[in-house]
């Protein structure tokens, strides 16, 4: 015959059991948000505003990739820095959902090989607050992911240095 054990120690064990369940949803929640940033450090990239210039500083993710968030006609998403691209290089299905439409077919190489994909215009590029705007941007095919690479048709319209680990894109502001 089983004992019965008294209400209250049954509804001790209960809500130990759901204290333990909080514990690891907490620490799950915790440790992803950790790795994002790590991967990540730049989602709010600050920016200072000099005479004449409006500066980023981003801080290097893990394998010293360059990542941000910004906007590409005012929908956030993730830049990776590309200095190998010739142009801002955006998924066709990220494009799809920007609404962007697709203009002359182009060849384009990649580390996967050769793809046709599309240009594009870029009404406005935000990154932090430096603004560009009518930026050249290729859409591409069988790109996996949702980050954005941030190519020279946009980093040539701005003076950016690297020096360890930080990396400085600075947008000149004064009349020519």
């Amino acid at each position: 015959m089983s004992e019965e054990r008294p209400a209250g120690q049954r509804a001790g064990r209960i809500m130990l059991i759901f204290a333990w369940i909080f514990a690891l949803a907490l620490a799950t929640y915790w440790f992803g948000n950790w790795e994002d940033q790590r991967a990540n450090p730049n989602r709010a990239p600050q920016s200072l505003h000099g005479d004449g210039y409006i500066e980023v500083r981003l801080a290097s993710g893990r394998g010293g990739h360059y990542l941000l968030d910004g906007k590409i006609n005012g929908q956030t998403l993730t830049f990776l820095l590309d200095t190998g691209a010739t142009a801002v290089a955006i998924p066709a299905e990220l494009a799809t959902q920007l609404r962007l439409e697709p203009g002359a077919p182009v060849q384009i190489r990649t580390a996967n090989g050769t793809v046709t994909g599309s240009r594009t215009r870029l009404a406005s590029l935000q990154l932090g607050d430096i603004q560009l705007h009518d930026v050249a941007a290729l859409i591409t095919p069988g790109m996996d992911g949702d980050e954005v690479l941030l190519g020279m048709s946009a980093l040539k319209q701005l003076e950016f240095t690297q020096k360890g680990g930080t990396l400085v894109l600075r947008q000149s502001t004064s009349l020519k």
